[in-house]
């Protein structure tokens, strides 16, 4: 292992942004609540279930906007028309609740604003002193703009997001596509790069890329979670992994 916790033959970092590069995770979390528990207490009446934190881990963290609203929908049996990404937030579609949740995403965004973690930006600073590229890889579309608001876009050699996901037609974790974009623009194989991730679906996607190596980053309390979803290792903060940060 080198001095920044890695094998000796990783070649590229490839790091998820809400929750491993930035505080957005808790904010993507609770639009999404909002969202849903709105969608759910206007359709369910007295028999309302709310959203939980469960529901977020299982069925929404780290998927593309669409997919995580068609996932928790079907856990509770309900099923919308699809709609398309243009639909107005208060259309009844996936898409437009989809829509909805971006809106309340963002105005959170704009008043209470986006704060990096430190200690990932020490190492991927690290990370690319000692020569090896990086990579974000989100399933979010405002990727770029949380990125420059933290002044940390050129941290990266390669953005893959949801804009690129889109354009490319790439599927969505816990499939590996996006990662393996990354990789591939990046010039690397996938066994020569690490994937960082602080979501389920991340873990399934470093998984079944075959990645060289996976970190799991816990901020909830889901280490044991994470290792079964195939972290080779789990770290509360990316600074345990060394790199002199």
């Amino acid at each position: 292992m080198t001095d920044l916790g890695l094998p000796d033959d990783i070649l590229a970092c490839l790091f998820d942004l809400d929750g491993v590069v930035t505080k957005t995770a808790a904010v993507h979390a609770a639009a999404w609540k909002e969202t849903f528990d709105a969608f759910l207490r206007e359709r369910d009446g007295d028999a309302f279930r709310p959203f939980t934190d469960t529901d977020y881990d299982e069925y929404v963290d780290g998927l593309p906007r669409a997919d995580g609203v068609r996932t928790f929908l079907a856990s509770r049996g309900i099923a919308l028309p699809e709609g398309g990404p243009g639909d107005p937030a208060d259309a009844r579609t996936v898409h437009g609740l989809g829509n909805r949740k971006n809106e309340r995403l963002l105005a959170r965004i704009r008043t209470d604003g986006v704060a990096p973690y430190d200690g990932t930006l020490r190492y991927i600073e690290a990370v690319r002193a000692r020569g090896l590229r990086t990579a974000i890889v989100s399933s979010s579309a405002n990727c770029r703009d949380v990125l420059r608001s933290v002044g940390a876009e050129d941290l990266f050699d390669v953005r893959i997001d949801g804009v690129v996901a889109a354009e490319r037609g790439l599927p969505g974790k816990p499939r590996p596509d996006t990662f393996l974009a990354a990789a591939h623009d990046l010039g690397v194989e996938p066994s020569r790069a690490a994937v960082f991730e602080d979501a389920l679906a991340g873990m399934d996607a470093g998984r079944a890329g075959r990645f060289g190596y996976v970190v799991g980053v816990d901020r909830v309390g889901q280490t044991d979670a994470l290792y079964a979803h195939g972290a080779d290792r789990v770290v509360t903060d990316l600074a345990e992994l060394g790199g002199d940060v």
